[in-house]
C-alpha cells in the first residue's frame, strides 16, 4: 500500500493504529540519559545508546530521529520495507556523526521499532532492547536479543535462567553503528490483533525487573499508568541504568495525525546529526 492507498484507504475503513504512552527515565544512577524513543500512531521505537565522550546520547537520538522521520515520510508502505529503509537512514546518521566527530569512534545503539500501516504490524531489532505483546493475560517476547548470553543460550552453552546473572549479559553483538559493512537488524511480521498490548523497552527495564512482573505490570488498564508502573519498578529495583518503556495499545479507527512524541535524548535538538542536511542538531554546517 502506498502513502496515496493509504489515505483512499482511511476514508472508507477504519484502520489499524497504536494508541498509547511512553516514559523514559534517567535513572538513579547515570548522569545523563542515553535513551532516545519515538511513540505516535503509526510508528513507536526505543534506541538505547552507549559509547564514550557523551555520544550515546548522540547515537539513539540520531538513531530515532532518523527512523521516525522515515516511517512518517512513507506511511503506507509495506512496515517491513520501511523498517528496513529505517534502519538504512539510522545507520547513515551514526556514520556521519561518527565522521564529525572521531572522538565518537566506537558509539552505537539499539534499535527496536513498531512499525503499521492501517492493516499490518512488523518490527525491526537489533540489540538487546526488546519488544513484548501481552494477549489475554499472557506476556511474549517477539524480540531476540542480539548478545553474547542469548548466543550461548542458543547454544545450548548456558540455561536461560541463568542468562540474567551472567557477567557478560549486556555484551552486544549487533547494533546501529555507522559500519555499512555490518550485520542488519531483524525484520519481522508480527501476528498483532485489536485489543493487544505491546511493550517496547530498553534493558534498563529487562536487567532489573523480571519478565513475570513486567507482565504483571503491562496489565495495568491505562497504557500511560503501565507506563509510569513499569519505570518505577525498575527505579525501585536500583534504578542503575536510563530505562525507557513504551506501551502501546493496537486499536481501529479513523486515520488520526501520524506526528508523535519523542523520548529521552530525542527531545534535545543537539543531540541529532541528519544526514538529509548533513547538519548537526539542524545547526548551520560550518563546513
Amino acid at each position: 500500500m502506498t502513502t496515496a492507498a493509504f489515505n483512499r484507504s482511511a476514508e472508507r475503513k477504519s484502520m489499524l493504529r497504536f494508541a498509547g504512552h511512553g516514559v523514559s527515565d534517567v535513572g538513579l544512577v547515570r548522569p545523563g540519559n542515553e535513551d532516545a524513543g519515538y511513540v505516535g500512531p503509526y510508528v513507536a521505537l526505543v534506541a538505547d545508546g552507549v559509547g564514550g565522550a557523551a555520544a550515546g546520547e548522540v547515537a539513539a537520538a540520531t538513531t530515532a530521529y532518523a527512523a521516525s522521520e522515515v516511517a512518517l515520510a512513507r506511511l503506507g508502505d509495506p512496515p517491513e520495507d520501511v523498517v528496513l529503509a529505517a534502519w538504512e537512514a539510522a545507520r547513515a546518521g551514526v556514520q556521519l556523526a561518527v565522521q564529525r566527530d572521531l572522538e565518537r569512534l566506537g558509539m552505537a545503539t539499539t534499535l527496536t521499532m513498531l512499525v503499521c500501516d492501517g492493516d499490518r504490524v512488523a518490527l525491526g531489532h537489533v540489540g538487546d532492547s526488546r519488544a513484548y505483546l501481552l494477549r489475554s493475560g499472557v506476556l511474549e517476547r517477539i524480540s531476540t536479543d542480539h548478545t553474547y548470553v542469548q548466543r550461548l543460550v542458543e547454544r545450548g552453552q548456558l540455561a536461560p535462567e541463568a542468562a540474567g546473572r551472567h557477567p557478560w549479559r549486556n555484551m552486544v553483538l549487533r547494533s546501529v553503528d555507522g559500519d555499512p559493512a555490518g550485520p542488519g537488524l531483524d525484520v519481522t511480521p508480527v501476528d498483532a490483533r485489536p485489543g493487544d498490548r505491546l511493550l517496547l523497552c530498553s534493558d534498563g527495564l529487562t536487567d532489573l525487573v523480571p519478565d513475570e512482573v513486567v507482565g504483571a505490570l503491562l496489565a495495568t488498564p491505562a497504557a500511560d499508568a503501565a507506563a509510569e508502573a513499569l519505570v518505577a519498578a525498575a527505579l525501585a529495583a536500583g534504578g542503575r541504568d536510563n530505562v525507557t518503556c513504551i506501551v502501546l495499545d493496537l486499536e481501529t479507527g479513523p486515520r488520526v495525525p501520524a506526528a508523535g512524541a519523542p523520548l529521552g535524548a530525542l527531545v534535545e535538538p543537539g543531540n541529532v546529526v541528519d544526514p538529509a542536511t548533513a547538519r548537526p542538531g539542524g545547526s548551520p554546517d560550518a563546513g
